[in-house]
């Protein structure tokens, strides 16, 4: 796994160093729209096996106490979530996005009922296991000693390290893309090459320590964008024929600015090694394993009920349009759970193909139009992917 992290780094600074980036520039909704159900879905399937898992540890007892606090929690978090966006809550000039309040606040409240003494408290559940403070997990150093390794397979380790790339290529990038989506008025341009670039130092230092390899997160890479949004509640007036006292009023809201610093991505940093000391490794040791696949569910079903696959009008061609968007789906899940998972990030990499050359054969111009759009339309944004690309179906005449 050292080699593989290493191999991975190497490619990510070759793609960096020759402006492979740029490519991106060309994911439209229907990829990134493919690929955040799809990591939607397997988000659900993380979390029913969790549970089905907590049966084999804890027994019946506790695997149905698991699944209690997981499917309570999902409950809570998504009732007090729209309780939060509701019109009631949008009296004021300002509005926010309530996520990571209700989140906090369930987490803190179904760890305490898991500690409750009697009978809850007696029902074991598994909890998070932990380590000494900034011990590996294992019983080894911290650097893996890779230079021990026979030659031979250091070689072997190069075709997965490329596939990591592939990987890391789509995700991070469509994560970077949706960040600065075109819903966000952000001012300031990307750094999509030297993002890449960083990324690939911190899998090489990923692999030669033994830890997971970093990576996007698409279904919540706008969500930190989110939070810095400003956003305004006007009025919109819709004048009726009964009269001119008889009028319908809706509130509208809309994005005025994004606070743009990096304060709080430095912060988030030093709150992950935070994690690492001693005191806060006992309070994680607190956390049943159902409250993380209560949290699978939340991030899951979110993906999947704001996607826009389920968003689309209802016609002929649209649900043309849709099949192909869950076939592509299907695939990606079908692959992941098969011993050609290994080979997932080449069909996810292959939607963006998919979309530009092979889909606009099948539609109208004006469909197309109507039915998808590129992820980021901001020009500062595309300026630092080479510009505003062209699609093959804006050339072809419409019928």
């Amino acid at each position: 796994m050292a080699w593989t992290g290493i191999w991975a780094a190497v490619f990510h600074w070759f793609v960096s160093v020759f402006n492979a980036c740029d490519y991106m520039r060309y994911v439209t909704g229907f990829s990134s729209e493919s690929f955040g159900m799809y990591v939607g879905i397997i988000y659900l399937i993380k979390g029913v096996e969790e549970l089905v898992n907590e049966f084999e540890i804890a027994g019946p007892a506790g695997g149905y106490l698991a699944c209690m606090i997981a499917i309570l929690y999902f409950a809570s978090v998504y009732a007090l979530e729209k309780l939060g966006s509701g019109e009631i809550w949008r009296a004021g000039s300002e509005a926010s996005s309530p996520t990571t309040p209700m989140l906090c606040f369930c987490t803190v409240f179904w760890v305490g009922l898991s500690r409750i003494p009697g009978t809850i408290q007696s029902t074991h559940v598994a909890r998070i296991p932990v380590t000494e403070s900034f011990k590996p997990a294992q019983p080894r150093s911290w650097l893996i000693d890779f230079w021990n390794l026979e030659v031979k397979w250091v070689f072997v380790a190069m075709p997965f390290g490329f596939l990591v790339m592939l990987l890391f290529y789509y995700d991070h990038n469509v994560s970077s893309i949706t960040a600065q989506a075109r819903q966000f008025p952000l001012k300031k341009p990307g750094g999509f090459h030297w993002d890449f670039f960083l990324l690939g130092c911190t899998t090489f230092v990923a692999g030669i320590l033994g830890l997971p390899m970093p990576n996007g997160l698409i279904p919540q890479a706008p969500v930190h964008t989110d939070s810095l949004t400003v956003y305004m509640t006007g009025l919109r007036i819709i004048p009726t024929a009964e009269g001119e006292d008889i009028e319908i009023r809706r509130p509208v809201v809309t994005a005025e600015a994004v606070v743009e610093q990096r304060v709080s991505h430095f912060v988030m940093g030093v709150a992950l090694i935070g994690t690492m000391t001693g005191p806060l490794l006992a309070v994680l040791h607190t956390m049943p394993n159902a409250v993380f696949a209560g949290v699978f569910f939340v991030v899951g079903w979110g993906s999947i009920e704001s996607n826009g696959i389920l968003q689309k009008i209802r016609k002929r061609k649209i649900w043309l349009y849709i099949g192909i968007q869950f076939f592509a789906v299907a695939a990606c899940v079908a692959i992941s759970h098969t011993l050609a998972a290994v080979g997932f990030p080449v069909l996810v990499l292959l939607l963006v193909p998919l979309r530009t050359l092979v889909v606009p054969g099948w539609f109208k111009l004006k469909e197309l139009q109507i039915l998808d759009e590129f992820t980021t339309t901001n020009k500062m944004v595309l300026a630092s992917l080479g510009g505003k690309p062209a699609l093959p179906e804006n050339s072809k005449e419409d019928d």
